[in-house]
Parts: C-alpha cells; structure tokens; sequence
C-alpha cells in the first residue's frame, strides 16, 4: 500500500465540511451540562434529604459507566418512552440531538465533581469573612466562591471538553456524520482509509491545540480577576 498523499488534502478538505455539527456536540453538552454540574454540586456540598441521595446515584451511575452505553441507551429508549407513555412518535428528531442530550447527562456528572471539588478548595475562613462583613449568599457565590472555584476548575475543564470532542466520534455509530464519520464515508467511498484519517486526525490535533490556548488565556484572565476581583466593587 502506498501513502496517497495529494489525498490527504482531498479528504481533509471534505472532512472539515462536518466540524461545525462536531463542535455542536462537542460544546453543547459542557454548557448545558455545566448548569447541571453547579446545581448538583450544591445539591451534594449542602446534602439536602431526598434529592442528596438521587444526585449521588447520577453521578456514580454515570461516571461509573461508558458513554457509548449512555447514547445507545437514549438513542433507544427515549423514543421508546415517549410512544409508550404519550402516543408521541421521535421519528422526526434529528438523531444529534439523541446523543447531545446523552453527552449533556454525562458532562453533568463529570462536572459536578470539577465544581464540586473547586467549592470546596476555597478556604472556609474567606467565606466566614464575606458574611462577616454582610454579604449575601448570592453575593457569597458570586465574588468570593465561584471566581476561585472555576479558576482551579478550568484545567479539569479544558480536559473534559477535550474529551468530549474525542468522544464526539462515538456518534458516528448511531449515524450522525461528524468528522470521523464523514472520514469513514470519504475512507469507504475512495478505498483510501489512511489518508482520509490521517486527514481527520490532523483537524482533531488542530482543534484541540486551539482549545488549549482559549483555555491558557481564560485561566490568565480568571486567576487575575480571582486574585484581585474579590477587593472590588
């Protein structure tokens, strides 16, 4: 076999068409599940009764199973649920939002911990002194809390979005043409399965460089605000 390498160009340039639905995938789930992450890591610091218990079983069910389970299992049970309990059939719904919704669930659970964790490496003597001088809870969070917290958490951050672009690949086995799809399709059509992945892997390298310099420079940006934000009105 010999490495077609004009080839490479060609698939790069038809494999990159599918990075904007890849980088949907990838970015929704951290988003949205970055809502959820905050309100179960407050959910587990505080250990409300009731919910406390449903939140610890989220987050070890999901971190304690794979994610290609996770979207194999909405993939199929969701539409399965809702024509038997509402008569609503999912036929129509674009299959990415199956596995945005799986990645959402997971992202939740992972960052959950990241804040979990970023909450409590904040020293319990800054959060006495902010009521000390009459700050709200909210205002608590918001100046003291959350700055420091997402600060130590944007490495783990960085990380886990890193991962989720990786993992972004898993959705080409329930049919969704993201980049390792796309390259699969390009691979198959042309007999030419090297170039076409050495050509994904490049836009994957390429995009996760990036990644790390926006998140070198937001860390810069927090940590700054974090060392000195605090003092500010």
């Amino acid at each position: 076999m010999q490495l077609d390498i004009p080839f490479i160009w060609t698939a790069f340039t038809e494999i990159i068409k599918a990075l904007p639905l890849t980088l949907l995938i990838a970015f929704t789930p951290i988003l949205l599940g970055l809502i959820i992450g905050i309100a179960v890591a407050f959910i587990r610091i505080n250990n409300y009764k009731v919910i406390a218990p449903l939140a610890n079983f989220y987050v070890s069910f999901y971190r304690g199973t794979p994610v290609i389970m996770h979207i194999f299992i909405i993939y199929f049970g969701v539409p399965v649920i809702f024509e038997s309990l509402f008569g609503i059939s999912l036929n129509l719904v674009p299959i990415g939002i199956f596995v945005i919704i799986a990645l959402t669930l997971n992202a939740g659970a992972y960052l959950s911990e990241i804040i979990r964790s970023g909450i409590l490496s904040v020293p319990k003597g800054q959060i006495d002194a902010a009521f000390s001088i009459g700050m709200t809870n909210f205002e608590m969070l918001k100046r003291i809390v959350l700055p420091q917290a997402f600060a130590s958490a944007i490495p783990n951050l960085t990380n886990i979005l890193i991962g989720f672009l990786h993992a972004t690949s898993i959705a080409f086995l329930v049919s969704v043409k993201e980049l390792t799809g796309v390259a699969n399709i390009v691979a198959s059509s042309n007999l030419k399965f090297l170039e076409a992945f050495i050509a994904a892997g490049i836009i994957y390298w390429g995009v996760t460089v990036l990644i790390e310099l926006i998140a070198h420079f937001v860390e810069k940006k927090v940590t700054a605000y974090s060392n000195t934000g605090v003092a500010r009105n």
